[in-house]
């Protein structure tokens, strides 16, 4: 039984802690002609400069294991905006009153809403061709956003959002 509720434990953890990302890319683009990528000159995160440095390493570490190098003179151009919201409620209470009788019904239902929003961070990824300058591939992230984590803490959250937000970079050919 000790070992149920651990397990519980684990996983409603990390279900609190999921990172939601939803995609768009050009679909008439080869990806496989771009090697190098560098970063949006004029960019502005919309994060403190100490999360923007996290946020730029946990790219190049992801994007260096993929194969991309970072160039001076690059063929995308990466673009970040983020943006911190106060996320609906997710849990509510419905109270409902019914009636009927003689082949007449009726019907009333309230839903109470249980606890305060929760702080929710969009981080929006673009991927830009150069040449072109037009955007061909976006990942927007979703997940929860705590302000008091400690520094180590707010890095293994980065990273664990760019992993998942450049897993499917580039896009598989079909």
């Amino acid at each position: 039984m000790k070992n149920y509720i651990s397990l519980l434990f684990i996983i409603l953890l990390v279900s609190c802690n999921t990172v939601r990302v939803n995609y768009d890319y050009d679909k008439d683009l080869d990806f496989t002609a771009y090697t190098t990528y560098g970063f949006y000159r004029d960019m502005n995160t919309g994060l403190n400069d100490l999360d923007t440095k996290r946020l730029l390493n946990a790219i190049e570490d992801v994007m260096r294991t993929k194969g991309f190098k970072l160039a001076e003179e690059p063929e995308l151009y990466i673009n970040i905006t983020a943006q911190v919201y106060k996320g609906a409620p997710s849990n509510s209470v419905g109270v409902g009153l019914g009636g009927g009788g003689n082949n007449i019904g009726g019907g009333l239902s309230v839903g109470v809403p249980i606890g305060g929003a929760q702080l929710q961070r969009e981080i929006t990824f673009d991927f830009i061709d150069v040449q072109r300058d037009a955007l061909v591939w976006q990942a927007v992230s979703v997940s929860g956003y705590k302000e008091n984590q400690t520094p180590e803490a707010k890095e293994l959250k980065l990273l664990q959002i760019v992993e998942k937000a450049l897993s499917k970079y580039p896009p598989k050919v079909k």
